[in-house]
């Protein structure tokens, strides 16, 4: 189970969205883990990933108590995944992000290699990930699968937003805070690629993607919906 099981859309949607995770069980096999999980992301920026996740303190786009509303205009918007790797301090899940089927099956394959003794999940599309594991020589272990919304779907958000705010698995990308960034794309005020890393820095996690969520918004641009 992963809070990306929810990630909203369809099949085709995922085409530029692969979600590696790295865990160790608790009480069995975590007490040597930290530096399995330091090799796990060192390894990953060799496949030119798009985000990196530490559970605990964030992805490689962070929030920062030290700046002021003014510092949005030139803030500098590369992602920093050094910052990822060298604050792993606890056993934790971490995750890489790609945009890329072929990295993303590359880079499974390599983590087969490797064999570091931890749990490795892939959140994509069935097919996505029934590929990655056919690359890398290995049978799928299980499935989850999300079943959706129900009820008065009507009252949802658009669906590009309920794509955006849904990458964020624990919520902190708000249906609102979408909605806003939508509009300022649409409206000219801030480019695609100036709203993504807003919305990126509140995932708390990390498994934010800023190539997907990119291309929601230029889409969005082009329907103009």
């Amino acid at each position: 189970m992963t809070n990306t099981l929810h990630r909203f859309g369809d099949a085709d949607s995922f085409r530029d969205d692969y979600v590696i995770f790295a865990m160790a069980s608790k009480g069995t096999n975590d007490a040597d883990s930290l530096p399995k999980l330091r090799r796990f992301l060192q390894i990953a920026v060799e496949y030119k990933p798009v985000n990196l996740g530490d559970a605990r303190h964030g992805g490689a786009l962070r929030p920062s108590k030290s700046m002021n509303p003014t510092a949005h205009w030139n803030r500098d918007m590369a992602p920093d995944f050094k910052a990822v790797i060298e604050g792993l301090d606890k056993p934790t899940t971490c995750a890489a992000v790609f945009d890329s089927k072929v990295a993303a099956e590359d880079f499974v394959k390599r983590i087969k290699e490797e064999d570091l003794g931890l749990s490795i999940n892939i959140s994509t599309s069935i097919d996505g990930a029934e590929q990655c594991c056919h690359h890398a020589g290995i049978t799928r272990h299980s499935v989850g699968y999300s079943l959706g919304f129900e009820g008065k779907t009507e009252n949802l958000p658009s669906a590009q937003v309920l794509m955006l705010s849904t990458m964020c698995g624990h919520g902190m990308v708000s249906h609102s805070l979408a909605k806003k960034m939508t509009d300022w794309v649409k409206e000219g005020r801030r480019t695609p690629a100036e709203a993504v890393t807003y919305m990126a820095r509140f995932c708390s996690c990390g498994v934010f993607n800023p190539s997907r969520a990119k291309r929601i918004l230029e889409d969005a641009i082009g329907d103009g919906k």
